[in-house]
């Protein structure tokens, strides 16, 4: 096996989620749900979910069936829900694997029950309400429907309804109407579900940012995300919450040269330098998950200082100016990282692409190798 440095890394501190998960657990001061879905936003879904664990999370929320799978093989145990479950979905190995469900409508009801059935287990279910964001939920004109079908399932003894939840569309704008409006339309749902005999299911409407910024909606549970990992749900300074970003982003450059004043760079040739430069090429492109629209403008830590990318990222490779840096074949650069050593941030490359840090932790991969550090949940 090879000793040679990583041609590009993603580093992931365990420890900084473990912390990020104690401020938020001390923030809200209630139960919290740490959502490590999509690989824990690209951080490696086992190591995540359990330094998230290790830092006081009472549960874990994923999207599909197949990552509480994964938890549950890796020796996971803690309560666990899955929720984004379409027509046909292996409810029977999720009831086998004491995997928490969701149902959207009554058909989903009926299919749990269908596997509470076969597998002789009572399915611990919730129930999402659409109040605003027209994605996941039943309408309030379907809400009372799925409400029944679950309180009569629950009555046979298939069901437990342990939980009521619903999502906020503008939950980074803690000002605006629409979360006011949700928040109604929530109560109103959950007293609907009361009414019908529900009374024990745990409400849960809060995100990573209504989790920082909204205690109005904090309610029985907490799931946040994106904070979990150490970025700001609202787009700012994560510090301002005690949180710490998790993830590096960091590759070696594979070759410099020196270059006259006005050579046509990468694709299109959209950059020229003004004067001779020396160009540097970093190995990573749109294929590992670098933003084509990051090009020219995302910034990169090289040769001490901030340097934006020089013309198109390319599939495989970006170019860096650096000037007259002694930057040499096999230094290291950084694209993002917690920018406590003078590298720019998740924030900054969101910025810089017009999109969300979200999306760039979540889709940077490819050829990148993953390496955790920290203790936090090890085994």
């Amino acid at each position: 096996m090879s000793s040679a440095p990583a041609r590009a890394e993603l580093v992931v501190d365990l420890d900084a989620i473990a912390a990020n998960t104690a401020a938020l657990r001390e923030r809200v001061d209630r139960p919290l749900m740490a959502v490590v879905k999509a690989d824990a936003y690209g951080h490696g879904l086992v190591p995540s979910a359990r330094a998230a664990l290790a830092g006081g999370a009472d549960a874990l929320g994923v999207a599909v069936v197949e990552e509480a799978l994964a938890l549950r093989a890796a020796g996971v145990t803690a309560p666990l829900l899955a929720w984004l479950n379409a027509p046909g979905e292996d409810y029977v190995a999720a009831l086998t694997a004491d995997v928490e469900v969701s149902a959207n409508a009554v058909w989903g009801v009926e299919e749990v029950v269908a596997a509470a059935r076969t597998t002789g287990r009572t399915a611990r279910l919730h129930l999402k309400v659409d109040t605003g964001l027209s994605r996941g939920g039943a309408t309030p004109d379907e809400w009372p429907a799925l409400v029944a079908a679950a309180a009569g399932a629950q009555a046979d003894g298939a069901v437990e309804v342990v939980g009521l939840w619903s999502h906020l569309a503008y939950a980074d704008a803690p000002t605006h109407p629409t979360i006011g409006r949700q928040k109604a339309v929530f109560e109103e749902a959950v007293t609907v579900a009361r009414d019908a005999g529900l009374r024990d299911a745990r409400r849960h409407l809060a995100n990573s940012a209504a989790t920082v910024a909204l205690p109005e909606t904090w309610y029985d549970l907490v799931r946040p995300g994106i904070a979990i990992y150490g970025l700001d749900p609202l787009g700012g300074d994560p510090a301002a919450y005690g949180l710490r970003p998790a993830m590096t982003v960091e590759a070696r450059v594979m070759l410099t040269k020196r270059v006259p004043a006005g050579v046509g760079v990468s694709y299109g040739h959209t950059y020229s330098p003004s004067t001779e430069t020396t160009l540097a090429v970093v190995p990573v492109g749109y294929a590992d998950g670098i933003p084509r629209a990051a090009s020219n403008r995302a910034p990169v830590l090289a040769g001490g200082a901030q340097r934006p990318i020089a013309g198109r990222v390319c599939m495989d490779q970006f170019v860096l100016d650096v000037g007259d840096a002694p930057v040499r074949a096999g230094d290291r650069v950084v694209l993002w990282g917690p920018g406590t050593d003078g590298e720019p941030t998740a924030q900054q490359w969101a910025d810089a692409a017009d999109t969300i840090h979200y999306e760039l932790v979540a889709r940077i991969g490819g050829r990148f190798t993953r390496r955790h550090v920290g203790t936090a949940g090890t085994v």
